[in-house]
């Protein structure tokens, strides 16, 4: 009897973190805190890879900082432009002593804004709280600059 139960909560378990898994591929909806938790909880972005000519801390400006680190989920990885929908851009922004000062996303989702390359943008406070989410006319005026690269600054890969 208790190896049933054993199995049976293995079971659940496993059921639940598969449903997880599959909602994390699927992407959030076009929401801030939902992203938070997409890329903090069901599929951390600490673990994604970085573009290949865009390794590890690097220089950076403003308005994100100083420094900065960029992580890309798995279908931004792809050599090419445009970028997949459901690509998620991550990038820490640091102070110049590199301490943690925002973190800036770009998720890709088709539809959302076909003038801005269908990215929906959002600024983070370290802890998480939602800055500027959607359309911020900074970001998109700045990233515009860079429409044949997808809106992309940091990579041309």
């Amino acid at each position: 009897m208790k190896r049933l139960h054993i199995v049976m909560a293995f079971l659940l378990v496993f059921a639940v973190s598969s449903a997880n898994l599959a909602g994390a591929q699927d992407g959030p909806s076009v929401d801030g805190a939902a992203l938070w938790e997409r890329i903090t909880v069901l599929s951390p972005y600490k673990g994604w890879d970085q573009f290949p000519d865009h390794m590890g801390m690097q220089e950076g400006s403003a308005p994100h900082g100083p420094k900065h680190i960029v992580y890309v989920s798995r279908p931004g990885l792809v050599k090419g432009h445009p970028k997949p929908d459901g690509t998620v851009i991550v990038k820490e922004n640091y102070t110049p002593d590199e301490k943690l000062a925002a973190i800036t996303v770009m998720y890709k989702v088709k539809g959302y804004n076909p003038e801005a390359g269908d990215w929906f943008w959002v600024k983070y406070a370290p802890d998480g709280t939602v800055g500027k989410e959607g359309k911020p006319k900074g970001c998109i005026s700045c990233h515009s600059g860079n429409d044949d690269n997808d809106f992309i600054m940091v990579s041309d890969h």
